[in-house]
């Protein structure tokens, strides 16, 4: 995975609230993640309110965009209680801990793991989910489709059987 670690923890960045201190990051990540770039002008030209308002409607308001990787396998079921449980043991074998507000599969979470870990499992297993979320993303015209598809070509292709 040698050069994709700064990549996962900008596009990381990327997914997450942006929040004042996201804007003062935006010239590092421009130049530290070039395949983000067509997000991060976006982002840095784009007025402070409407970027969080954009990523509240398009994350926030309903799961055809969630940002949490086992809703995609397990939706709100039993089941996924279990996922989130493995999500949590795997960063513990790495010595990390999942801390805040956040589930453990919560893609920026996943993506800064991966980065520091060197770990791609998660992301390979969720392959399909991460490409559910860029199609509906691109179908949905917004900038944040561009930093799926940063991730996504990264990774091997998805099966065949992935749902859209």
């Amino acid at each position: 995975m040698p050069g994709f670690e700064v990549l996962y923890q900008a596009a990381a960045l990327c997914l997450t609230y942006p929040d004042d201190g996201f804007r003062a990051r935006l010239p590092l990540l421009r130049e530290a993640a070039p395949p983000l770039r067509e997000f991060t002008d976006h982002a840095a030209r784009t007025p402070p309110g409407d970027l969080q308002a954009h990523y509240v409607e398009v994350f926030d308001f309903k799961n055809r965009h969630s940002l949490y990787l086992s809703w995609w396998s397990d939706g709100d079921t039993r089941r996924r209680g279990m996922s989130l449980v493995r999500f949590k043991e795997l960063y513990r074998a790495h010595g990390l801990e999942c801390t805040g507000e956040e589930l453990p599969d919560f893609l920026p979470a996943v993506l800064e793991f991966t980065s520091r870990s060197g770990e791609r499992g998660l992301l390979v297993e969720y392959r399909d989910a991460l490409e559910q979320l860029r199609s509906r993303l691109t179908a949905y015209g917004t900038p944040y489709a561009c930093v799926l598809d940063a991730v996504c070509a990264t990774l091997p292709p998805a099966t065949a059987g992935a749902r859209r």
